[in-house]
């Protein structure tokens, strides 16, 4: 019984108790919420940054072209000015380029462009001038795009770029004069005008022609990489484009200028990711801590919350425990949730329930196992009893020679000794399991005892009883001597009556062994067997069949004291001309019996 509810509790053990779960659910709802939250947060910034950075690029080209659209403008007017000079016109009208290109000098500084130039009415250009322009020739050849294309606006000469203005000039009105020739006046787009598009939209601009970069505001390496790979052309054509740049990413968006431009010209405007990047792992630091705090505030809680919850119910769990181990008295919880007082309650009703059907039971069972008793030893009672009887009249009614004397005491000597080892028996039975007395035995030493006792017996008159050992030190064992020795004599007489019955030379063989920390005897006899009928309940109080003697509390007083020593009796075989009976005891330890122990032992004994 004692290990299968070891078993149990084991069993029991290996669950994880409830706290544990509520806060490990706790932990991980937190966790999940917190995750999903930041996830989410990411995500709908991730989108909301996108579309920030789209309308910045967005604004951005609308403010180039605001204020390349003003300056523009204000060329136009300072080029009407230049173009409605009467000395401009004079110049003109000498149709001699060496003189246009000298007096043209003058009016370049006076207008005060980054470029400035003058045709012919034939549509050639004749002079030109340009701040940082190393190559004349090259200058006037692109300025002809200009003058041939009224639409180009943009001129691209070596690797700079100018924004330009184109003004006929006529002798007399406009209307009814005479052309004589045209003015180009235009400012550069460097990296000041670039910059102040970046200033205003806090952008970075990139004007590119051919593979080139022309003016950008953009780091020279990252400018370096840009034009090394081609950008990416968008399935959408109003999409921008993503790009990364070392550890930087930026999203872009171009814009083709070719179409008024002297050349190949494309308007890359880019915005980085990372000050958006900054605000959102600032954000994701912000959500993590608050889940983190969340989850501590929340565990805590938790914590003591479970432990309200969970409490009661341990204490109702060991309530059950100590119930199952027959400590009727442990005090079950009155306090928790409305459901565990409700249980508790009603595991208090079935625990006095129980109570009262084991104690109507044990008191059915005493009476029946009262009746059983006084069935089974009155016979052998009342034969003890007349026997004596008798042989007393026999004494005291007429004289007797000396051998009839002796004979008759014999008979009451042997009347006594088996009623004397009748009641010794039923003392011993209704003790089992209540005064262990351990101390270190020799098994060996209480076989021979057993053995001696068992020759002086009447029943074992005649019978060959051989016992074999090896050494007697290894039947060392921490033992209630007494008991062990009573649970042997047991075993060889129930071999010795049931041996009587056979018709061969009865013999009893004992054997003691140590095997596995266990010692073993067992006891063979060659008698008739143990009869079918009773093999069922051979270890039952007061069974037995086919003997002229006996109880039937030999077995089981031997199986009780070998299994409150931690082994068992059982019949290892039983047929005609061998019969043998095996028990088994733990070496055991020698140690004092708790006050528990001693208390439920009272109990037993009550």
């Amino acid at each position: 019984m004692s290990s299968v509810q070891g078993a149990a509790r084991k069993q029991v053990n290996r669950g994880i108790r409830m706290r544990v779960l509520l806060v490990a659910a706790m932990a991980l709802v937190i966790g999940t919420v917190t995750l999903a939250s930041l996830l989410l947060v990411r995500r709908q910034l991730g989108i909301q940054v996108t579309e920030n950075l789209s309308r910045d690029l967005e604004h951005s080209v609308l403010t180039f072209h605001d204020l390349q659209a003003q300056r523009l403008n204000a060329l136009e007017r300072e080029n009407a000015l230049l173009a409605d000079l009467p000395s401009l016109k004079a110049l003109m009208t000498t149709s001699d380029q060496r003189t246009i290109e000298d007096g043209g000098i003058e009016f370049w500084k006076v207008s005060g462009n980054d470029l400035f130039a003058l045709g012919d009415n034939e549509g050639h250009v004749v002079a030109a001038y340009a701040v940082g322009s190393s190559s004349t020739a090259t200058l006037r050849t692109d300025l002809q795009a200009v003058l041939t294309r009224p639409e180009v606006r943009y001129l691209v000469t070596g690797s700079r770029l100018y924004a330009c203005s184109v003004r006929p000039l006529y002798f007399g009105s406009e209307r009814s004069g005479t052309l004589l020739g045209y003015v180009i006046s235009g400012f550069a787009i460097d990296h000041d005008v670039v910059s102040q598009v970046s200033r205003a939209t806090a952008v970075e601009t990139v004007f590119t022609s051919s593979g080139t970069a022309l003016t950008s505001t953009l780091a020279p390496a990252v400018l370096r990489e840009l034009m090394v790979r081609p950008l990416p052309v968008p399935r959408d054509p109003a999409a921008n484009i993503s790009l990364k740049f070392g550890n930087e990413r930026y999203l872009a968006a171009t814009e083709d200028l070719s179409s008024s431009a002297s050349a190949p010209l494309e308007l890359v405007v880019l915005k980085s990711f990372n000050p958006a990047e900054q605000s959102i792992r600032q954000i994701d630091r912000l959500v993590l801590i608050a889940g983190a705090l969340a989850l501590m505030i929340g565990t805590i809680l938790m914590i003591a919350l479970s432990k309200a919850v969970t409490h009661p119910l341990e204490e109702l769990a060991a309530g059950v425990r100590a119930f199952g181990v027959g400590d009727s008295a442990h005090r079950l919880p009155n306090r928790g949730t409305m459901e565990v007082r409700e249980l508790s309650t009603a595991f208090a009703g079935m625990r006095e329930e129980i109570q009262q059907a084991n104690r109507a039971l044990l008191e059915s069972e005493r009476l029946a196992t009262i009746g059983r008793m006084a069935s089974s030893v009155s016979h052998d009672l009342r034969h003890y009893l007349a026997a004596v009887y008798a042989n007393a009249e026999f004494l005291a009614s007429s004289p007797l020679s000396e051998a009839e004397r002796s004979e008759i005491l014999s008979d009451i000597r042997i009347a006594v000794h088996g009623t004397t080892e009748l009641i010794e028996s039923m003392l011993i039975f209704s003790r089992t399991g209540i005064a262990i007395r351990r101390s270190h035995v020799l098994v060996s030493s209480l076989l021979e005892r057993a053995v001696a006792l068992i020759r002086a017996h009447p029943d074992a008159i005649d019978i060959s009883i051989v016992a074999k050992y090896n050494d007697p030190a290894e039947t060392a064992a921490v033992l209630d001597g007494k008991q062990i020795e009573r649970a042997i004599y047991n075993l060889l007489l129930n071999a010795c009556q049931s041996i009587r019955t056979a018709a061969v030379a009865p013999q009893v063989v004992t054997t003691l062994t140590v095997e596995a920390g266990q010692i073993i005897l067992e006891v063979l006899d060659n008698g008739e067997g143990v009869p079918d009928s009773i093999r069922t309940s051979l270890f039952q109080p007061f069974v037995s069949k086919g003997k002229f003697k006996g109880t039937g509390l030999g077995l089981t007083l031997a199986r009780c004291i070998a299994v409150e020593h931690g082994g068992e009796v059982i019949l290892v075989s039983s047929r005609p001309g061998e019969t043998i009976f095996r028990m088994s005891l733990a070496h055991g330890v020698l140690r004092e019996e708790s006050p528990a122990t001693e208390n439920r032992k009272s109990e037993v004994a009550e």
